[in-house]
């Protein structure tokens, strides 16, 4: 997936699955020109104050919380969703693995839209 999504801006943050495999994981982003935000993280773009976590441990959700993000992505149910909880928009992009549907989040952030893209299996 990582190579896949090379030619965009990409920065993922690793999974409750992921911790035997953090050393490939990094050498494939560094490889790709990806960003790495380790369990969690914040980006800035287009003036949006981005957070992302997997979402497995609170946390990691809390803290990033608590910097009122414009917007927090994370995942880890499987289920894709998209809510206002105080100030800051939460977005799961649902999953591309172990789900029932295989989807991805698109967030334009100049006209505030997110689109749910099905992804076939």
């Amino acid at each position: 997936m990582i190579h896949l999504c090379s030619r965009f801006p990409l920065y993922f943050v690793f999974g409750n699955h992921d911790a035997d495999s953090v050393p490939q994981l990094q050498a494939a982003a560094t490889a790709v020109g990806a960003h790495c935000l380790r369990w969690a993280g914040e980006i800035c773009l287009a003036e949006k104050k981005i957070a992302v976590v997997h979402g497995h441990l609170s946390s990691d959700t809390s803290q990033l919380l608590s910097r009122n993000p414009d917007y927090l992505f994370s995942g880890h149910s499987h289920v894709s969703r998209d809510v206002l909880a105080g100030q800051t928009r939460r977005i799961n992009p649902g999953a591309l693995h172990d789900a029932e549907t295989f989807s991805v989040a698109v967030l334009d952030l100049l006209s505030d839209m997110v689109e749910f893209v099905t992804i076939p299996s």
